[in-house]
């Protein structure tokens, strides 16, 4: 994606030395004069997340330190995003936790996008340009034109999202009724809205396990859904994802942005990746430019 990137902008990318010291520590140095200068730092919190957060953080620290003028934080995918609320005793809210290291560590402001929880907005204390994937996901839905589809949300809250997508892509809408079991597991209840005979597309903007949209997947094809496809944002694929995905027959493909990079043992045919970069791309240069960059927060309603 970062070279993708730069060739949007036709500008080449600043050579920065990232390694470890002997004990495992993170070492960084920007090899590059940044002074004065409007710097982006592009790094998504995926997995490894706790060692490509600490990336982040000494990167913005280093730039900082070397004087730039601008820090602009590009994280396409947000990690620590799911514990954005204590909704239980005596667990902490990581989703701000990670917001206030950004901010301490020096970002000036942050650009991100599909955010697991839009309030994660309001734990910065620094501009947040939020941006979505559903113009790019889209696209590629149209390219296949498909015909009678529905589109699901895979539980109440993501009624908003799977709302957009019916509404861009000119579907219905139906709605899967969850119970969540853990963090990891859920249990498929009931399917609200017609399904029977649809091409359905399930929207998301997280899969991690592949459980509960490998469930829900089922569930659709035993209510008589034709095709099933998957669009979902960041692709995490950690555990029996992929072992999941491969297997599932139900499941004619997942699509997934490259907000995360997608390893080589990943890259399977019922995968299809998406490139986002264009749309980062223009958000930086609309930032650099100093000009409004409302227009790329397109989520209709």
């Amino acid at each position: 994606m970062l070279k993708r990137i730069g060739d949007q902008l036709d500008i080449s990318l600043t050579d920065v030395l990232v390694s470890r010291f002997s004990e495992g520590e993170i070492r960084i140095e920007i090899k590059e004069n940044i002074r004065g200068k409007d710097v982006f730092i592009i790094q998504p919190t995926c997995p490894p997340t706790n060692d490509n957060l600490m990336e982040l953080l000494i990167l913005i620290d280093a730039a900082r330190r070397a004087s730039a003028d601008r820090i602009t934080a590009v994280v396409p995918y947000y990690g620590y995003a799911r514990q954005d609320r204590k909704d239980q005793p005596r667990v902490p809210i990581t989703a701000k936790l990670v917001a206030n290291l950004i901010v301490a560590a020096g970002a000036t402001r942050v650009l991100t996008m599909d955010l697991h929880a839009s309030q994660i907005q309001g734990f910065f204390d620094i501009p947040v340009d939020h941006l979505y994937g559903i113009n790019s996901l889209c696209e590629y839905f149209d390219d296949k034109k498909l015909k009678n589809l529905v589109v699901v949300s895979p539980d109440v809250g993501g009624i908003k999202m799977a709302r957009a997508y019916a509404k861009r892509l000119g579907a219905s809408l139906a709605i899967v009724d969850k119970r969540r079991n853990s963090p990891e597991s859920t249990s498929v209840m009931h399917i609200l809205g017609n399904v029977k005979g649809k091409n359905a597309i399930l929207v998301d903007d997280i899969c991690a396990t592949a459980g509960s949209l490998i469930e829900a997947v089922e569930a659709l094809k035993k209510k008589g859904v034709q095709d099933v496809y998957a669009a979902i944002t960041h692709g995490i694929l950690s555990g029996k994802a992929i072992e999941r995905i491969e297997k599932c027959k139900a499941l004619k493909e997942l699509v997934i942005t490259n907000s995360i990079p997608l390893s080589k043992a990943k890259q399977i045919p019922k995968i299809k990746h998406v490139s986002v970069a264009s749309l980062l791309a223009e958000a930086i240069q609309r930032i650099h430019d100093e000009e409004s960059i409302s227009c790329l927060f397109d989520e209709a309603s």
